[in-house]
């Protein structure tokens, strides 16, 4: 693939002081609409995804929202209608299964929220999953946040060519993110904002997906080139909320919404309240 060039100024950074797309949230649906799938746990946690689903089933309206689980939590959980489960490795987490695809193509969004394991046949399992078969004309619209950006690094190569991709990536998640690529522009963890503003802004001249991190006191969304700061002291977030689900769950309902305009939609749930 073709690196970008640098165009040699500014003019791609925009600064988020106040909603700059305040329209989408002034647009979400009244009558519930849309389906969303969020897919998590293994046999060492899975809270986290039964409270962002709850959370998104208070704040959005949402007609369908489901959850996909490993099976080795089946006996742990009630059985409810929006549960479901896909095969189990033995330790406990995903195992490759076409339940997973399946799952993901029967729904308009999925967030894949983390709390996974480091498990080497679940990270195979979701890229494989993640991967348009030769038959799919569209690709998945897809999130993938926390601990997902980890185990799925190494398989970034082929996951970045999808527009329908967010990453909600810490800085340090993002340097494996560009390391895994073998990105020549990388990312240092004690460089300046604006180093890594213009670095981001190539990274997505070069690959289709949309980028959400956070740096020097300012959550950074990007695509196609375009690059927008938000401080995070405008936000209801701290460095420690930041990570709680909700600010993804946000994005993922936003781009549910808004399916043609994932920088935006992912911006604009910046500032959601």
């Amino acid at each position: 693939m073709a690196f970008a060039d640098l165009t040699g100024d500014l003019s791609y950074w925009q600064k988020q002081t106040k909603p700059l797309f305040a329209d989408l949230a002034w647009n979400i649906p009244e009558q519930k609409t849309g389906r969303l799938g969020l897919i998590g746990g293994s046999s060492q946690g899975f809270n986290f995804t039964i409270r962002t689903a709850e959370f998104i089933d208070r704040t959005f309206p949402v007609r369908d929202l489901s959850i996909l689980l490993p099976a080795t939590l089946r006996t742990k959980l009630p059985p409810l209608p929006n549960l479901n489960f896909a095969p189990a490795t033995d330790t406990g987490s995903f195992a490759q299964s076409p339940l997973l695809s399946e799952f993901i193509a029967a729904n308009d969004y999925a967030l894949i929220t983390g709390d996974l394991s480091k498990n080497s046949a679940t990270a195979i399992a979701l890229a494989t999953a993640l991967t348009p078969a030769d038959h799919q004309t569209e690709p998945p619209r897809v999130l993938l946040a926390r601990d997902t950006i980890d185990l799925l690094a190494p398989n970034m190569e082929q996951l970045l060519t999808n527009p329908d991709l967010t990453l909600f990536a810490s800085s340090a998640q993002l340097q494996k993110v560009f390391r895994a690529v073998y990105y020549p522009k990388m990312i240092m963890l004690s460089a300046p904002l604006l180093p890594i503003l213009e670095a981001i802004h190539k990274f997505t001249l070069t690959y289709p997906a949309t980028i959400l991190t956070f740096h020097e006191g300012q959550l950074i969304t990007a695509r196609d080139g375009r690059v927008i700061t938000t401080p995070l002291t405008d936000t209801d977030y701290s460095l420690i909320s930041l990570w709680s689900g909700e600010l993804a769950a946000k994005v993922a309902a936003f781009n549910l919404y808004n399916p043609t305009k994932p920088l935006e939609s992912t911006t604009a749930a910046l500032l959601y309240r």
